[in-house]
Protein backbone atom coordinates (compact mmCIF):
# COMPACT_ATOMS: atom_id res chain seq x y z
CA UNK A 1 0.00 0.00 0.00
CA UNK A 2 1.04 3.20 -0.57
CA UNK A 3 2.36 5.96 1.74
CA UNK A 4 -0.27 8.55 0.35
CA UNK A 5 -2.93 5.62 0.34
CA UNK A 6 -1.76 4.89 3.74
CA UNK A 7 -2.50 8.86 4.84
CA UNK A 8 -5.49 9.21 3.14
CA UNK A 9 -7.01 6.34 5.46
CA UNK A 10 -5.43 7.55 8.64
CA UNK A 11 -6.92 10.82 7.64
CA UNK A 12 -10.36 9.07 6.90
CA UNK A 13 -10.22 7.28 10.17
CA UNK A 14 -9.49 9.91 12.22
CA UNK A 15 -12.44 12.34 10.70
CA UNK A 16 -15.08 9.38 10.85
CA UNK A 17 -13.66 9.28 14.35
CA UNK A 18 -13.75 12.82 15.35
CA UNK A 19 -17.64 13.10 13.74
CA UNK A 20 -18.71 10.64 16.37
CA UNK A 21 -17.23 12.28 19.34
CA UNK A 22 -18.20 16.27 18.74
CA UNK A 23 -22.02 14.58 18.06
CA UNK A 24 -24.34 16.83 19.95
CA UNK A 25 -23.87 20.56 20.83
CA UNK A 26 -22.22 21.07 23.89
CA UNK A 27 -23.19 24.87 23.48
CA UNK A 28 -26.49 26.34 22.99
CA UNK A 29 -26.54 30.24 23.33
CA UNK A 30 -27.80 30.91 27.16
CA UNK A 31 -27.70 27.60 28.43
CA UNK A 32 -24.65 26.24 30.76
CA UNK A 33 -21.75 23.99 29.83
CA UNK A 34 -22.97 20.53 28.84
CA UNK A 35 -21.03 17.54 31.04
CA UNK A 36 -19.13 15.24 28.98
CA UNK A 37 -15.26 15.88 26.98
CA UNK A 38 -14.08 14.98 23.82
CA UNK A 39 -11.55 12.39 23.24
CA UNK A 40 -8.71 14.57 21.74
CA UNK A 41 -5.79 13.03 19.92
CA UNK A 42 -2.25 13.04 21.30
CA UNK A 43 0.45 14.52 19.66
CA UNK A 44 3.78 14.09 19.62
CA UNK A 45 4.69 17.40 18.16
CA UNK A 46 3.25 20.69 16.95
CA UNK A 47 4.68 23.47 15.65
CA UNK A 48 2.90 26.90 15.27
CA UNK A 49 4.22 29.67 12.65
CA UNK A 50 3.58 33.41 13.40
CA UNK A 51 2.82 34.84 9.78
CA UNK A 52 1.45 37.83 11.11
CA UNK A 53 1.37 39.79 13.78
CA UNK A 54 1.58 43.20 14.93
CA UNK A 55 5.37 42.76 15.77
CA UNK A 56 8.47 42.10 14.16
CA UNK A 57 12.45 42.10 15.61
CA UNK A 58 14.80 41.52 13.21
CA UNK A 59 17.41 40.86 15.93
CA UNK A 60 15.22 38.91 18.41
CA UNK A 61 16.77 35.79 20.20
CA UNK A 62 15.90 32.56 20.17
CA UNK A 63 14.04 31.51 23.27
CA UNK A 64 13.13 28.17 25.00
CA UNK A 65 10.40 26.77 22.56
CA UNK A 66 10.49 30.36 20.21
CA UNK A 67 12.97 29.68 17.07
CA UNK A 68 12.77 33.09 15.27
CA UNK A 69 13.15 32.79 11.30
CA UNK A 70 17.04 33.62 10.32
CA UNK A 71 17.57 34.53 6.24
CA UNK A 72 20.27 33.18 4.32
CA UNK A 73 22.81 35.85 5.14
CA UNK A 74 24.00 35.27 1.26
CA UNK A 75 20.80 36.91 0.44
CA UNK A 76 20.16 40.77 0.02
CA UNK A 77 19.74 42.77 3.15
CA UNK A 78 16.30 44.08 1.98
CA UNK A 79 15.12 40.22 1.71
CA UNK A 80 15.63 40.30 5.87
CA UNK A 81 12.55 41.92 7.17
CA UNK A 82 8.91 40.87 7.82
CA UNK A 83 6.15 42.15 7.09
CA UNK A 84 3.37 43.08 10.55
CA UNK A 85 0.52 44.64 10.84
CA UNK A 86 -2.97 45.18 13.03
CA UNK A 87 -3.75 41.46 11.57
CA UNK A 88 -2.71 37.50 12.83
CA UNK A 89 -2.45 34.65 11.07
CA UNK A 90 -0.58 31.28 11.90
CA UNK A 91 0.64 28.09 10.10
CA UNK A 92 -0.13 25.19 12.70
CA UNK A 93 1.42 21.69 12.05
CA UNK A 94 1.04 18.72 13.96
CA UNK A 95 2.38 15.25 14.25
CA UNK A 96 -0.60 12.51 15.77
CA UNK A 97 0.23 8.86 15.30
CA UNK A 98 3.83 9.59 13.33
CA UNK A 99 1.62 11.24 10.80
CA UNK A 100 2.04 15.03 9.89
CA UNK A 101 -0.55 17.59 8.75
CA UNK A 102 -1.16 21.37 8.85
CA UNK A 103 -3.34 24.07 8.53
CA UNK A 104 -4.10 28.04 8.15
CA UNK A 105 -5.78 29.86 11.25
CA UNK A 106 -6.36 33.16 10.70
CA UNK A 107 -5.53 34.73 7.69
CA UNK A 108 -4.12 38.71 8.47
CA UNK A 109 -5.27 41.78 7.10
CA UNK A 110 -2.98 42.62 4.02
CA UNK A 111 -2.26 40.61 1.29
CA UNK A 112 0.42 41.66 0.12
CA UNK A 113 2.00 41.87 3.36
CA UNK A 114 1.29 38.30 4.21
CA UNK A 115 2.20 36.68 0.99
CA UNK A 116 5.25 38.30 1.20
CA UNK A 117 5.70 36.47 4.72
CA UNK A 118 4.30 33.21 3.60
CA UNK A 119 7.18 33.38 0.53
CA UNK A 120 10.41 34.28 2.85
CA UNK A 121 9.30 31.23 5.01
CA UNK A 122 8.55 29.19 2.02
CA UNK A 123 5.43 27.75 3.29
CA UNK A 124 4.09 25.08 0.96
CA UNK A 125 0.73 25.58 0.50
CA UNK A 126 0.38 22.04 -1.49
CA UNK A 127 0.86 20.60 2.20
CA UNK A 128 -2.42 22.53 3.50
CA UNK A 129 -4.95 20.46 4.34
CA UNK A 130 -7.61 22.48 6.02
CA UNK A 131 -8.23 26.12 6.88
CA UNK A 132 -9.46 27.63 9.96
CA UNK A 133 -11.31 31.32 11.25
CA UNK A 134 -11.23 32.19 14.79
CA UNK A 135 -14.20 35.05 13.79
CA UNK A 136 -15.64 37.63 11.65
CA UNK A 137 -13.19 40.65 12.13
CA UNK A 138 -11.36 42.14 8.78
CA UNK A 139 -7.85 41.67 10.74
CA UNK A 140 -8.10 37.57 10.48
CA UNK A 141 -9.83 37.24 7.13
CA UNK A 142 -8.88 40.25 5.31
CA UNK A 143 -6.04 38.03 3.16
CA UNK A 144 -8.68 35.45 2.85
CA UNK A 145 -10.17 35.46 -0.56
CA UNK A 146 -7.32 36.53 -2.02
CA UNK A 147 -5.17 34.55 -1.15
CA UNK A 148 -7.31 31.27 -1.81
CA UNK A 149 -7.45 32.92 -5.31
CA UNK A 150 -4.40 33.58 -5.65
CA UNK A 151 -3.36 29.45 -4.30
CA UNK A 152 -5.79 27.80 -6.44
CA UNK A 153 -3.94 24.70 -7.55
CA UNK A 154 -1.49 24.36 -5.00
CA UNK A 155 -4.52 24.04 -2.38
CA UNK A 156 -6.12 21.00 -2.79
CA UNK A 157 -9.45 20.40 -3.80
CA UNK A 158 -12.29 20.44 -1.61
CA UNK A 159 -10.13 21.90 1.51
CA UNK A 160 -12.53 22.65 4.22
CA UNK A 161 -12.84 26.09 5.92
CA UNK A 162 -13.59 25.62 9.18
CA UNK A 163 -15.69 28.62 11.19
CA UNK A 164 -18.51 29.17 13.40
CA UNK A 165 -21.60 30.62 13.05
CA UNK A 166 -21.87 34.49 13.16
CA UNK A 167 -18.41 34.31 10.60
CA UNK A 168 -20.37 36.60 7.96
CA UNK A 169 -22.09 38.92 8.93
CA UNK A 170 -21.19 42.88 9.40
CA UNK A 171 -20.05 44.18 12.64
CA UNK A 172 -19.27 47.63 13.87
CA UNK A 173 -16.81 50.05 16.56
CA UNK A 174 -18.71 52.54 17.85
CA UNK A 175 -17.06 55.98 18.53
CA UNK A 176 -18.04 58.04 21.57
CA UNK A 177 -20.38 60.01 19.50
CA UNK A 178 -22.64 57.82 19.15
CA UNK A 179 -21.96 56.75 15.27
CA UNK A 180 -20.91 53.30 14.33
CA UNK A 181 -17.48 52.56 11.90
CA UNK A 182 -18.44 49.68 9.48
CA UNK A 183 -15.63 46.88 10.18
CA UNK A 184 -16.38 45.13 7.09
CA UNK A 185 -18.02 42.24 5.96
CA UNK A 186 -16.53 38.86 4.76
CA UNK A 187 -19.08 37.72 1.95
CA UNK A 188 -20.08 34.39 1.78
CA UNK A 189 -20.54 34.07 -1.92
CA UNK A 190 -17.32 34.91 -2.61
CA UNK A 191 -15.77 31.82 -0.68
CA UNK A 192 -18.97 29.78 -2.31
CA UNK A 193 -17.48 31.21 -5.93
CA UNK A 194 -14.46 29.24 -5.47
CA UNK A 195 -16.08 25.74 -5.45
CA UNK A 196 -12.66 24.14 -5.04
CA UNK A 197 -13.48 25.27 -0.85
CA UNK A 198 -15.79 23.22 1.36
CA UNK A 199 -17.21 25.57 3.94
CA UNK A 200 -18.17 23.81 7.14
CA UNK A 201 -19.84 26.16 10.02
CA UNK A 202 -19.02 24.43 13.57
CA UNK A 203 -20.46 25.02 16.67
CA UNK A 204 -19.33 21.98 18.62
CA UNK A 205 -15.70 20.68 19.05
CA UNK A 206 -14.79 19.91 15.64
CA UNK A 207 -11.25 18.17 14.38
CA UNK A 208 -9.60 20.27 12.10
CA UNK A 209 -7.14 17.65 11.44
CA UNK A 210 -6.14 14.90 13.41
CA UNK A 211 -4.66 16.00 16.44
CA UNK A 212 -5.95 19.76 16.25
CA UNK A 213 -9.35 20.47 17.35
CA UNK A 214 -11.59 23.85 17.14
CA UNK A 215 -13.64 24.35 20.71
CA UNK A 216 -16.98 25.60 19.24
CA UNK A 217 -18.96 27.55 21.09
CA UNK A 218 -17.21 29.28 23.90
CA UNK A 219 -19.06 29.77 27.74
CA UNK A 220 -18.27 33.27 28.88
CA UNK A 221 -17.91 31.87 32.66
CA UNK A 222 -15.78 34.07 34.57
CA UNK A 223 -17.42 37.25 35.76
CA UNK A 224 -14.91 39.86 34.30
CA UNK A 225 -14.50 38.97 30.81
CA UNK A 226 -17.94 40.33 29.49
CA UNK A 227 -16.87 41.52 25.71
CA UNK A 228 -16.02 44.53 24.55
CA UNK A 229 -18.93 47.07 24.40
CA UNK A 230 -17.11 49.20 21.77
CA UNK A 231 -17.93 46.32 18.85
CA UNK A 232 -21.16 45.70 18.39
CA UNK A 233 -23.51 44.28 15.47
CA UNK A 234 -27.01 45.86 13.83
CA UNK A 235 -30.31 43.86 14.82
CA UNK A 236 -32.68 45.46 12.54
CA UNK A 237 -32.53 49.35 13.23
CA UNK A 238 -30.58 48.75 16.45
CA UNK A 239 -27.07 48.57 17.54
CA UNK A 240 -26.12 45.66 19.92
CA UNK A 241 -23.33 44.44 21.64
CA UNK A 242 -21.10 41.68 19.37
CA UNK A 243 -20.96 38.47 22.13
CA UNK A 244 -18.58 37.19 19.14
CA UNK A 245 -20.59 33.26 20.09
CA UNK A 246 -19.32 31.64 17.12
CA UNK A 247 -15.79 32.91 18.13
CA UNK A 248 -13.57 29.71 17.71
CA UNK A 249 -10.28 28.82 19.28
CA UNK A 250 -7.40 25.91 18.71
CA UNK A 251 -7.04 23.33 21.05
CA UNK A 252 -3.88 20.40 20.72
CA UNK A 253 -2.80 17.85 23.32
CA UNK A 254 0.66 17.25 23.69
CA UNK A 255 1.79 13.97 24.56
CA UNK A 256 2.74 13.79 28.47
CA UNK A 257 2.78 17.83 28.36
CA UNK A 258 -0.51 18.82 28.12
CA UNK A 259 -3.19 21.46 26.24
CA UNK A 260 -1.99 24.22 23.87
CA UNK A 261 -4.76 26.80 23.69
CA UNK A 262 -4.27 28.66 20.44
CA UNK A 263 -6.35 31.93 20.09
CA UNK A 264 -7.18 34.81 17.62
CA UNK A 265 -8.59 37.30 19.92
CA UNK A 266 -10.81 35.95 22.65
CA UNK A 267 -13.07 38.20 22.21
CA UNK A 268 -15.20 36.04 24.67
CA UNK A 269 -12.13 36.00 27.16
CA UNK A 270 -8.79 33.91 27.04
CA UNK A 271 -9.38 32.72 30.31
CA UNK A 272 -12.92 31.05 29.37
CA UNK A 273 -10.92 30.16 26.30
CA UNK A 274 -8.81 28.33 28.22
CA UNK A 275 -11.67 26.95 30.78
CA UNK A 276 -13.46 25.78 27.42
CA UNK A 277 -10.50 24.04 26.02
CA UNK A 278 -9.96 21.98 29.52
CA UNK A 279 -13.93 21.12 29.75
CA UNK A 280 -14.32 19.53 26.32
CA UNK A 281 -10.61 17.80 26.53
CA UNK A 282 -11.19 16.82 30.40
CA UNK A 283 -7.30 17.39 30.38
CA UNK A 284 -6.78 20.18 33.56
CA UNK A 285 -3.31 20.76 32.60
CA UNK A 286 -2.15 23.85 30.09
CA UNK A 287 0.94 23.23 28.04
CA UNK A 288 0.67 26.93 26.51
CA UNK A 289 -1.82 29.90 26.05
CA UNK A 290 -0.69 31.55 22.27
CA UNK A 291 -2.75 34.18 20.88
CA UNK A 292 -4.94 37.70 21.05
CA UNK A 293 -5.75 38.34 24.11
CA UNK A 294 -8.12 41.18 23.55
CA UNK A 295 -6.92 43.43 26.44
CA UNK A 296 -5.64 46.40 24.18
CA UNK A 297 -7.46 49.34 25.90
CA UNK A 298 -8.66 47.04 28.76
CA UNK A 299 -9.25 48.73 32.56
CA UNK A 300 -5.98 48.01 34.84
CA UNK A 301 -7.88 45.83 37.03
CA UNK A 302 -9.01 43.32 33.83
CA UNK A 303 -5.36 43.39 32.85
CA UNK A 304 -4.37 42.05 36.42
CA UNK A 305 -7.33 39.53 37.13
CA UNK A 306 -6.66 37.76 33.83
CA UNK A 307 -3.00 37.81 34.01
CA UNK A 308 -3.75 36.24 37.94
CA UNK A 309 -6.10 33.77 36.25
CA UNK A 310 -3.70 32.80 33.75
CA UNK A 311 -0.91 32.24 36.35
CA UNK A 312 -3.60 30.37 38.64
CA UNK A 313 -3.79 27.52 35.35
CA UNK A 314 0.06 27.41 35.54
CA UNK A 315 1.17 26.84 32.10
CA UNK A 316 4.15 26.31 30.83
CA UNK A 317 4.09 29.15 28.48
CA UNK A 318 2.32 32.30 27.36
CA UNK A 319 2.53 33.64 24.27
CA UNK A 320 0.30 36.64 23.54
CA UNK A 321 0.00 38.09 20.31
CA UNK A 322 -1.97 40.75 17.97
CA UNK A 323 -4.45 42.63 20.12
CA UNK A 324 -3.28 41.71 23.51
CA UNK A 325 -2.04 45.28 23.81
CA UNK A 326 1.05 47.09 25.16
CA UNK A 327 0.08 47.62 28.98
CA UNK A 328 -1.16 43.50 29.14
CA UNK A 329 1.84 41.90 27.51
CA UNK A 330 4.01 43.79 30.10
CA UNK A 331 1.76 42.94 32.88
CA UNK A 332 2.18 39.08 31.39
CA UNK A 333 5.74 39.44 31.68
CA UNK A 334 6.27 41.12 34.89
CA UNK A 335 3.63 38.22 36.41
CA UNK A 336 5.04 34.97 34.67
CA UNK A 337 8.68 35.75 33.58
CA UNK A 338 9.46 32.73 33.69
CA UNK A 339 6.85 31.23 31.04
CA UNK A 340 6.80 34.53 29.15
CA UNK A 341 7.69 34.40 25.64
CA UNK A 342 7.52 37.73 23.04
CA UNK A 343 6.17 36.50 19.70
CA UNK A 344 7.61 38.06 16.46
CA UNK A 345 6.57 37.63 13.20
CA UNK A 346 8.05 34.62 11.40
CA UNK A 347 8.86 32.70 14.48
CA UNK A 348 8.46 29.37 15.15
CA UNK A 349 7.06 27.69 18.36
CA UNK A 350 7.83 24.44 18.43
CA UNK A 351 6.32 21.85 20.99
CA UNK A 352 7.32 18.12 21.60
CA UNK A 353 5.82 14.98 23.85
Amino acid sequence: MSKDLNRRQFLKTSAAAGAMLVAGDLMSRGTSMAQGTVKILETEKATVTILADNYYDLTAPHSKIAKRHRINPQSSIFDMGFHAEHGLSYHVEVVAGGVPASFLFDFGMDSQGVNRNCELLKLDFTKIEALALSHGHFDHWGTLVSMLKSKKGMLREGIPLYFGEDAFIERYSKSPDGGARSLGLLNRSDLEALAYVKLVEIKTPTQIVPGAYSTGRIEMVTEYEKGQPPLVIKQGDQFTQDFFIGEQVIVINIKGKGLIVLSGCAHRGIVNAVKQAQAISGIQKVHAVIGGFHLTGAKPEIIQKTAADIKAVSPDFVVPTHCTGFEAITAFSKEMPEQFILSTVGTHFSFAA
